[in-house]
């Protein structure tokens, strides 16, 4: 029996999307959509848990360890998922007012809303707490962690986080595609599909560009501080970047990112701390991604875009990033909840959301490894001019 990868169910599910709501009668259609009101309540529901799950034990994880060594890693980190946040929405406002021209859900109707069909019922499942009160419990309780010495409630919320895991990777991932078939059978019927294909096509491109504009930045960084051609820099971890493709995931691409680190130069004992931790902590390839997707969906929803809005949503995005969870499509299911709040998301742009990030989630994974060599160079070469500093 033939399994198919994530990837290549999402984009069966959009072709059966659309087919369906080019051809099903209505009543069938309103199935999909019924099925698509219960299970985004479930997920607004399941939301603020996973804001907790993974941002507080994340912070508590990052708060001990191998201090001054730890910190100037997961600064470069931050750091670096800043600049690629920056990145996208410089890429964005530059070029979707060109290539997105004409992309647009509003105009014709005052509210593309009224375009969509109704679920036959409606089920509220409320959610335990708003997002917002989640980000904050969870940013207090990650940084009270990180202050104490005491491992019990630390260790609680890695069991806590394990179970939202399994959630995310059992149930929510499993069930998405059929949650994407719903949201394009809906928007075919509703005649949006040719613009949310047309959106999808020239943003996944710009996105991939994007990717190695970002590695080419952080490897001439990396090669200028440490005298070395960043292009050959680059080439050797391409290993990584490819086997990052398939896996699509940074944690089951270690061994040969590690592998390819050392023989980028990297020393050893550097190498072998910063690769593990990068891999769960950089995230500027995902980063790229959901800035680039969401600031798609808010120019063809006609919603303000300005640095205002979206600089703030990057610097609190950086920190989630640093704690999403390392499952397929957990980075955007930690900025979920962030959409919602900040940019202003209902459950339709949110769906959206999710189907353009899956649909290139391995590229990102493979831009988020690649760069974690560059910044173990970084790292290597810092620490080596300062042993004492960092021993």
């Amino acid at each position: 029996m033939i399994k198919l990868g994530l990837l290549p169910r999402i984009i069966l599910a959009i072709i059966l999307g659309i087919t369906v709501g080019s051809f099903a009668p209505q009543w069938f259609i309103k199935i999909f959509v019924t099925f698509n009101e219960i299970f985004g309540n479930f997920l607004g529901f399941a939301i603020p848990l996973i804001i907790i799950a993974f941002i507080a034990p994340g912070i508590g994880e990052i708060g001990k360890g191998a201090g001054k060594l730890l910190g100037l890693t997961t600064s470069l980190a931050y750091f670096s998922t800043l600049v690629a946040g920056m990145l996208a929405y410089l890429a964005a406002i530059t070029l979707y007012p060109v290539i997105l021209k004409n992309a647009s859900l509003t105009g014709a109707m005052e509210n593309p809303e009224e375009a969509l069909l109704h679920p036959f019922i409606e089920l509220e499942i409320p959610a335990p707490f708003d997002v917002m009160t989640a980000l904050i419990l969870a940013f207090m309780l990650g940084l009270g962690m990180a202050a104490i010495k005491g491992d019990v409630l630390k260790n609680g919320f890695i069991e806590f986080r394990s179970i939202v895991e399994l959630v995310i990777s059992k149930i929510i991932i499993p069930i998405l595609p059929f949650h994407i078939l719903g949201i394009f059978a809906n928007m075919t019927y509703g005649g949006q599909v040719q613009t949310i294909i047309s959106v999808f096509a020239k943003v996944f491109v710009l996105i991939i560009l994007l990717h190695f504009t970002m590695l080419l930045l952080q490897f001439s960084a990396s090669g200028a501080l440490s005298k070395r051609n960043p292009l050959e820099m680059l080439r050797a971890m391409m290993a990584a970047y490819f086997t990052a493709l398939g896996t699509q995931s940074s944690a089951s691409t270690i061994p040969v990112t590690l592998q390819r680190t050392k023989i980028m130069g990297v020393r050893e004992k550097t190498a072998d701390f910063t690769v593990p931790l990068l891999a769960n902590i950089h995230l500027s390839g995902s980063t790229i991604t959901i800035v680039s997707c969401a600031m798609a969906i808010m120019f063809i929803n006609g919603m303000n875009y300005s640095l205002f809005i979206v600089f703030p949503f990057i610097i609190v995005l950086g920190v989630t990033m640093i704690a999403a969870p390392g499952v397929p499509g957990g980075a955007v299911m930690a900025a979920i909840g962030l959409l919602q709040t900040m940019l202003e998301f209902d459950a339709t742009m949110v769906s959206l959301m999710i189907a353009l990030y899956l649909a290139q989630d391995s590229f990102g994974t493979a831009c988020n490894v690649t760069g974690d060599g560059a910044i173990a160079n970084v790292v290597d070469k810092i620490t080596n001019k300062d042993k004492a500093q960092y021993l």
